[in-house]
């Protein structure tokens, strides 16, 4: 490698500096010192708090300037200069320069540096100054304002949550819930054995089964629906510790208010926003029912690589659509990548809520320091399970098709259809009937014809009626 000379290197860096002294960063980075010091102490993960999340600081920052201006605590040439910049954050523009690491200093002040020195950088050009011309804008005393890490992190979390739980992952709810729901209709017809302990059980229809998972789904969808709304109380106004140290009175409430404008979202201000900043629990909350989704969608793709097995030597009561070759050995084997896909993401977000969890155990007095883990976390939930479930309804759920011989072939071989048999002849001598289908090899429905117990008709009447909900 070529090594620069002092020329190259000056021509490629500039200095800049904060509290702590001088720092050196790419020249063309619209970052500044305390950004460039978290690069250096955070090379962790590679991982970056995502689009949503900018967006929503960008947010903050714009409502921020927009409510100083009108109560004439910051200059109009500054305020709208910053207000511009910040929306162009919110569109996205400058997302390669939020370059701080997910795992970084406690409660995101990096996070939030980050955000007030691209900003303030940005915001300079367009009044034709440098970058770093902290005596224009400034990164703490202009673009960050009425406004502390404390109260502008949780509520980016509140606000990236809600975006990303109400425009991604209740409509890929409500397409699965939908698909689910179909396939129960679809498959009303097909009669196959129920199974309890993995044993052969009593008769079931397979869209009874279907039904199960659909209304599963459909009762979470509900319930993040319902916890989405707890992320529309927003503490921001609290400033450092919750009680709006260098706020203006209205602060808050102009807050809340410009916001809901600018996003089209009810905000609302929180009741209390010590309890804001102590304790996330709205995130905590959707984090929670995020997991049992997963516990349930793993359920779900289990149950139907069950069904699916085989196709020689397995149940085979389902056909998956084939998406791709199974094995790098076996030729022609096709196995159910999707529900293994699904299976793996839903392990992912368990995971993620475990983290979140113990994030929120790391709450002491007046704030949550592990507020970057939780929003990563939380987020990363979101966007795997929506990816996911949109994935597994296109490629599997939509394409799935009934075996109605197989279905009836494993049902008629099943002994617990045998328990029908109670109420007419009772238990001890259904139990008889049970051992001799067993050591001969009969079905059920041979044997008890053949001994005259019911007649054809009859045996399909029982088993129609004991399908009956």
């Amino acid at each position: 490698m070529t090594e620069l000379n002092e020329d190259q290197f000056r021509s490629r860096t500039r200095t800049t500096s904060d509290s702590l002294g001088e720092v050196i960063l790419p020249a063309e980075a619209y970052y500044g010192a305390q950004t460039q010091r978290a690069v250096r102490n955070f090379t962790i993960s590679g991982l970056r708090l995502p689009r949503e999340f900018i967006k929503a600081q960008g947010i903050i920052k714009a409502s921020a300037a927009v409510v100083h201006r009108e109560l004439g605590e910051l200059d109009k040439t500054a305020a709208d200069a910053i207000v511009a910049a910040a929306e162009e954050v919110i569109e996205g523009k400058w997302d390669d320069q939020f370059v701080v690491d997910a795992f970084q200093a406690g409660a995101g002040t990096s996070q939030n540096m980050n955000a007030n020195e691209v900003i303030a950088n940005v915001a300079l050009e367009k009044l034709g100054f440098g970058r770093d011309r902290k005596d224009q804008i400034h990164p703490n005393d202009h673009v960050n304002k009425g406004q502390s890490t404390n109260d502008t992190i949780p509520t980016a979390i509140c606000m990236s949550v809600h975006e990303s739980l109400t425009r991604k992952l209740l409509p890929a709810m409500e397409r699965l819930t939908g698909e689910l729901w179909n396939k129960s209709h679809q498959f009303h017809s097909v009669v196959k054995s129920g199974r309890t302990h993995l044993q052969d059980a009593v008769p079931l229809r397979l869209g009874q089964e279907f039904e199960g998972y659909a209304a599963t789904i459909e009762r979470m969808w509900e319930q993040l629906e319902y916890a989405a709304d707890g992320l529309l109380d927003l503490g921001i106004g609290g400033n450092a510790v919750g009680t709006g140290v260098n706020t203006h009175p209205e602060y808050a409430q102009r807050m809340v208010a410009e916001i809901s404008r600018r996003t089209g979202t009810a905000y609302r201000q929180a009741k209390s926003r010590f309890a804001f900043m102590q304790n996330p629990s709205a995130a905590l909350r959707v984090s929670g029912l995020l997991r049992d989704l997963a516990v349930h969608l793993i359920k779900v793709s289990s149950d139907i690589r069950l069904l699916n097995s085989g196709p020689q030597t397995g149940l085979a009561e389902i056909r998956l659509p084939a998406v791709q070759p199974g094995s790098s050995i076996m030729p022609g084997k096709v196995n159910p990548v999707i529900p293994e896909m699904l299976y793996m993401v839903c392990c992912q977000v368990v995971g993620n809520d475990t983290a979140v969890q113990t994030a929120m155990i790391g709450s002491q007095l007046e704030i949550n320091v592990m507020m970057p883990v939780i929003a990563h976390n939380v987020l990363q939930s979101v966007e795997i399970l929506t990816n996911a479930i949109y994935t597994f309804s296109e490629y599997c759920l939509n394409g799935i098709e009934a075996d109605e011989e197989q279905c009836r072939f494993w049902m008629d071989r099943s002994l617990s259809l045998v328990t029908m048999l109670n109420p007419i002849i009772g238990y001890d001598k259904a139990a008889e009937i049970a051992k001799e289908s067993l050591h001969t090899g009969k079905p059920l429905r041979q044997l008890v014809v053949e001994k005259k117990i019911v007649t054809e008709e009859e045996w399909e009447t029982i088993v129609q009626k004991s399908l009956s909900e």
